[in-house]
């Protein structure tokens, strides 16, 4: 050991005021015991945690105090046993730990030892509330069902389809195997573009979704889209399109470009009572120029109080239609490229989408 560090009991050795301060400060709960396993002091967050004063606690022995449980039923403090297991032990990581009464913690513990592999001199037990996590699971267990919901319909008609048309080949026409074919390819494009909605709502909540920049043509993207509805049937009267001067070229993945327009468009149709405008414009962002992207429709709009979760996952119109997770992809598309997304009322009623998108990067 290095004569100019001291040893780790004068590191942990501490002021009691200042201590007590320090422990007042934490975000997270913090239960300390002696050696005897006597709690000495409880921070204000462990009592807000633990729904009872710190006065409570203190004085009591912490596997009392504490008597935290697996969510088997086991007893915790049995299983780790800091007094009588190794003493080589230092602590546990961070564990999901339950009370009696249901409350759930997780739980991270420091053993203070007297030198190395010494008799126990104090146990630091740090509480965070698990509300976070649990909403983070609930949140994971929403997607896999509405995924797995979602892909149930377009899987179903690919497995009767085929099983039909392999044991039944020869009674059908050409006609009726080229449409039963026809179902089938769009049955599978479906099922591509659920599971590639999937892989991006988990690479955007991990901060991992790849951007490929390049200078694209706006209006040429802007027309592809819309003759994409009209193939599949809509009216080519319905759409308008406009491209101010100043917009002709947007930097983006074109990739990601098209997942982007194909979201709105999609939503855009399906609350639309007679147009759907797609229109750029020059735009000064909070980073620079750019080029802003809308997408506007003439239907019902989105009330002011809805307006805040209509980016948020799992979100549904009044249509009730699709996934709810084109609009969290938007966003999520656009403030990859350094953007941001807005919601808002159309000028002819209805509702607007707008996507900044910044221009090219030096």
């Amino acid at each position: 050991m290095d004569p100019k560090t001291p040893p780790v009991d004068d590191v942990l050795t501490v002021p009691d005021p200042v201590a007590a301060a320090a422990a007042a400060m934490l975000p997270d709960g913090l239960v300390a015991a002696g050696a005897d396993g006597i709690v000495t002091s409880v921070n204000p967050r462990a009592a807000q945690m633990l729904r009872q004063p710190a006065d409570a606690f203190v004085g009591l022995d912490i596997r009392e105090a504490l008597p935290l449980e697996t969510r088997n039923g086991e007893s915790w403090w049995a299983m780790t046993d800091p007094w009588n297991g190794l003493r080589t032990r230092t602590g546990h990581r961070e564990k999901l730990l339950q009370l009696p009464s249901g409350l759930e913690l997780l739980v991270t513990a420091r053993y203070l030892r007297s030198g190395r592999a010494g008799p126990l001199s104090a146990v630091l037990v740090s509480l965070r509330d698990a509300e976070g996590r649990r909403r983070a699971e609930l949140d994971h267990a929403a997607l896999i069902s509405t995924i797995a919901h979602e892909l149930r319909s377009p899987l179903t008609g690919v497995k009767g389809f085929t099983s039909t048309l392999r044991r039944r080949w020869s009674q059908f026409t050409e006609e009726q195997r080229l449409t039963m074919l026809e179902a089938i390819d769009a049955d599978a494009d479906r099922l591509t573009r659920l599971i590639t909605d999937l892989l991006d709502v988990s690479r955007i909540d991990a901060g991992r979704l790849r951007i490929h920049e390049v200078p694209l043509t706006t209006r040429d993207i802007l027309t592809r889209h819309v003759e994409r509805h009209v193939n599949a049937g809509q009216d080519a009267q319905d759409f308008t399109v406009t491209v101010a001067a100043g917009a002709e070229e947007i930097y983006a993945d074109p990739d990601r470009l098209d997942q982007v327009l194909s979201n709105l468009l999609e939503n855009a149709v399906r609350h639309k009572a007679a147009c759907v405008t797609l229109e750029a414009a020059p735009w000064e962002g909070p980073t620079g120029p750019g080029v802003m992207l809308s997408v506007s429709d003439d239907g019902t709009g989105i009330p002011s109080e809805q307006r805040r979760a209509v980016f948020s996952r799992f979100w549904h119109g009044p249509s009730g239609g699709g996934t709810g997770l084109g609009l969290y992809i938007v966003r999520g598309v656009v403030e990859a490229h350094g953007g941001w997304a807005e919601i808002d009322d159309a000028p002819g009623g209805g509702a607007v989408v707008r996507a900044f998108f910044p221009g090219e990067m030096v």
